[in-house]
């Protein structure tokens, strides 16, 4: 398993790192993003989207659970699904509103919340925990797949230079 952590300054560290992370992102990716409200999850995937090439709003997807996005990698099209689970009460919604079919080797989905879906959840690549470090954010990620340790293997990223 590859890990790290790493202190962010400000949400111009958190911006930085997402725009890292978009450089390494890979079809068939799936990111647990880890965080209490307000540590930057749905800034750090704006971040990453707007680097990997998507120039619209990115809205966080409290109240839709998903936003589809179509960024380019390798000079091909590919999906990437943010999800915000927060809201769900179950696993079984998670199910029922057949998410579970977006997880697949053509797409990147990238996961808020994800202990609100539990088991129902394909195992993540990589984690990402955020958590609030005084004026800044402590950041975690750890590569628990083959693709997700070889993306973290290929991050070029110095916080707060």
């Amino acid at each position: 398993m590859q890990e790290f952590a790493m202190h962010l300054r400000d949400e111009a560290g958190t911006n930085a790192l997402g725009v890292a992370l978009a450089r390494v992102l890979a079809p068939g990716l799936v990111i647990f993003l880890h965080g209490e409200l307000g540590t930057g999850k749905t800034t750090l995937t704006r971040a990453l989207l707007h680097a990997a090439g998507h120039a619209g709003h990115v809205k966080s997807p409290t109240y839709t659970l998903v936003e589809p996005y179509t960024i380019a990698l390798n000079e091909k099209q590919v999906e990437l699904l943010h999800f915000d689970l927060y809201r769900m009460a179950s696993p079984d919604e998670f199910l029922d509103a057949g998410f579970r079919e977006y997880f697949n080797e053509n797409a990147i989905c990238i996961v808020e919340w994800p202990d609100k879906a539990g088991a129902a959840l394909p195992l993540p690549d990589i984690h990402v925990f955020l958590h609030v470090d005084g004026l800044g954010r402590k950041v975690e990620l750890q590569g628990l797949s083959d693709k997700g340790s070889q993306c973290l293997d290929r991050l070029n990223f110095a916080p707060n230079l």
